[in-house]
């Protein structure tokens, strides 16, 4: 089976001009449901010509990476680094690092306050979006849809306390009955033009109609199956923005109400004291339903196992995050066998480089 190909392309962020292709090694990826993805790769420069382009080309905060495999759009992102390195032979690299579309969100600040009253959650986030891609230089080309979640929010921002739109939107979402979002990256098959698109999904992304069946041994190489209660939690209270206008007194927090599953310390649990803040929010029933949505999964935090998939015997692509697998693994921990169904949450690519095979590690959360 001929190896896959994987091109790096340089483009203007604002405008989405393909400024060069270059060669890469050591192309590393990944993309996640609710965290941000990274890429790392080098560029060699054994001659002036290239180093010129390459110069040209790269530059932090303004040049756009997009990852080609064949014709489809595996990955694609903001250069936030470039590290030129020189060997004690003068050999030079370029060492780069990028991350995906939403940490674009992570530089952008909230000058203005908003507010929305009784507004769906979706168009609230995509709002924010809106604010972001409405100021002078900030539109990177970020699109959406129209879909709602059902799911009427209200929500003030103020322009005090001068917080990052990544933030906001993460909040949002990490809230009783939240949802999810991600930007993806795909060529648009009617138009073959590359696509930056806001995806949401309440509670959850969801991707793909029929399940991949996977095997171990067969396509899965190898797996880690982490089970972790170090983050672990049967009480929570969240602590939000202070609610004290007198500036004689001393300042002190809204706080959530104290949630305590009693039914666990009855069952032989230890207590497990676990708390979160959330500095902008000024009302009590939006923190409560921030301590339920936090202490809700404190009480089971999620096992996120990860599998390591060989490319070439596996119709894999990223376009799977958010899809649902079947898993089946048989050997000593499992002698009679797991057979269940998985989301996949997260994927990190390997390319095939120097004889070795092209594998995606897949990151699952039970569906």
């Amino acid at each position: 089976m001929t190896p896959a190909t994987y091109r790096v392309l340089l483009c203007d962020l604002r405008t989405d001009q393909l400024l060069d292709a270059v060669p890469v090694s050591g192309l590393s990826l990944d993309d996640y449901i609710g965290k941000a993805g990274s890429l790392q790769a080098t560029i060699p420069l054994p001659n002036a010509a290239l180093a010129a382009r390459v110069r040209a080309a790269l530059v932090p905060g303004r040049t756009a990476v997009w990852v080609e495999r064949g014709r489809e759009i595996w990955w694609g992102g903001v250069l936030w680094t470039a590290s030129i390195q020189s060997s004690d032979r003068g050999f030079l690299t370029a060492q780069v690092q990028a991350g995906t579309w939403d940490t674009y969100l992570d530089h952008r600040l909230l000058y203005d306050t908003q507010e929305a009253r009784g507004v769906d959650q979706f168009d609230i986030a995509r709002r924010l979006v809106d604010y972001v891609q409405n100021t002078p230089g900030g539109d990177i080309g970020i699109t959406y849809g129209t879909e709602l979640s059902g799911m009427p929010r209200d929500r003030v921002y103020s322009r005090y306390d001068l917080p990052t739109v990544r933030d906001l939107i993460d909040q949002l979402a990490r809230v009783e009955k939240g949802f999810e979002w991600r930007i993806a990256s795909y060529r648009d098959p009617a138009t073959g033009r590359r696509v930056k698109r806001l995806q949401l999904g309440a509670p959850t992304i969801r991707t793909g109609t029929s399940d991949i069946v996977l095997d171990h041994p067969g396509p899965v190489m190898s797996y880690t199956w982490p089970v972790d209660a170090s983050g672990q939690a049967n009480a929570w209270q969240c602590r939000g923005s202070s609610d004290n206008t007198n500036q004689v007194e001393e300042s002190v927090p809204l706080v959530s109400d104290l949630l305590v599953d009693a039914e666990a310390v009855t069952a032989g649990w230890p207590r497990l004291d676990g708390s979160s803040d959330y500095s902008t929010v000024i009302e009590k029933p939006t923190l409560n339903a921030h301590a339920r949505a936090d202490w809700d999964a404190a009480r089971s935090p999620r096992t996120i196992p990860e599998i390591t998939v060989h490319m070439g015997r596996a119709p894999l692509s990223p376009a799977l995050l958010g899809t649902t697998i079947r898993l089946r693994i048989r050997d000593l921990w499992w002698p009679d066998g797991l057979d269940a169904r998985y989301r996949v949450v997260g994927m990190a690519i390997t390319p095939p480089e120097r004889g070795r095979p092209e594998t995606a590690r897949l990151y699952l959360e039970a569906p």
